[in-house]
């Protein structure tokens, strides 16, 4: 794993998932941070245009030490230029829900990594996810198992609402957090030394 030296990382986030995804570019963060950031739109912001300004946001808002990088990622379900926040509660869950069945959206995923020098460097995935049309059965069985709750959509794709998608056109990494192709490019241009 890559822990030490002048390529220190530290992970702007609380979500398990991404620093599970990290561990599969073989990288385990020296310390993790959770940036306090504004995460309301503004207006008129477009959903590429918002996770990419999120991103960037939770990057910057972390103090570092000598030698550190932060990384940053955002995660933002759109249907149109309509903005899907987390689902707080299961009634915004099933709401998603609804409007998402036998549709296409968008999951954008951004990246922001800032390196030992203070250079800032973004990326952005897009991917789009197709639901099968769900029945009222098949929403309030997937709201009772909890795993969606807090999620940008109502969704994690990890889990059981997996078998519920009948496409993805994009990075399934992405759509769970951290889009591993975008991140690693970003931290090898950031001095770290991946494989």
């Amino acid at each position: 794993m890559t822990t030490s030296g002048a390529t220190a990382l530290v992970l702007a986030s609380s979500s398990p998932r991404r620093r599970e995804l990290l561990g599969r570019l073989g990288v385990e963060p020296t310390r993790i941070a959770s940036p306090d950031i504004d995460e309301t739109p503004l207006p008129g912001e477009n959903p590429r245009a918002y996770a990419l300004r999120l991103a960037q946001e939770k990057a910057r808002a972390v103090p570092l030490a000598a030698g550190e990088i932060v990384l940053a990622g955002d995660t933002t379900v759109a249907v149109g230029r309509r903005i899907l926040s987390k689902a707080e509660t299961p009634e915004e869950q099933r709401a998603m829900l609804r409007l998402i069945s036998g549709r296409r959206h968008q999951c954008i995923s951004s990246v922001c990594v800032i390196d030992a020098n203070g250079h800032a460097r973004a990326r952005l995935s897009q991917t789009i996810v197709i639901f099968k049309p769900l029945s009222t059965a098949e929403i309030e069985a997937y709201v009772a198992c909890g795993e969606g709750l807090g999620k940008a959509g109502g969704y994690a794709i990890q889990g059981a609402a997996e078998a519920l998608i009948r496409r993805i056109d994009g990075s399934h990494s992405g759509v769970m957090g951290l889009p591993l192709y975008e991140t690693r490019a970003l931290l090898r241009a950031a001095g770290m030394p991946l494989g």
